[in-house]
């Protein structure tokens, strides 16, 4: 399996640059296995917030790739739940900071915004406002 960067992603999803996306289409949608760290997600959300893309494209752009037959997100059910509590307006580091606790009790933080939008999105594990 290979571990792709964010670079290769963005250009693949935002096609920016003919030459960079037509390598990134060969490589992502070739018969290898491929995945990115959770970190390289993370940074590709951001990428594509300050590329002027909405909640709704950013979304868009994860369900894709989670959705390519030789792409595996490790975890899966980290970045849907991530996703989903994004579209109920968490910041996506956030949303993926939660995610990425699911086996603790809570995730403290000194964001009360972030405790709110949590508790108002049923999101878990509880997110404790210090």
């Amino acid at each position: 399996m290979i571990a792709l960067d964010t670079n290769i992603l963005a250009r693949y999803l935002l096609k920016d640059d003919a030459d960079q996306f037509e390598r990134a289409r060969i490589l992502i949608e070739g018969a290898e296995r491929i995945t990115a760290p959770v970190t390289v997600l993370l940074e590709l959300a951001w990428v594509l917030e300050i590329s002027d893309c909405s909640r709704q494209d950013v979304t868009r752009a994860f369900r894709l790739l989670a959705g390519l037959p030789n792409f595996t997100i490790r975890p899966l059910d980290g970045l849907l739940y991530a996703l989903r509590w994004y579209e109920e307006g968490m910041g996506f580091a956030d949303a993926l900071h939660l995610a990425m606790s699911a086996q603790d009790e809570a995730l403290a933080t000194f964001d009360r915004d972030f405790a709110k939008i949590a508790k108002r999105a049923g999101a878990f594990p509880e997110v404790r406002a210090a």
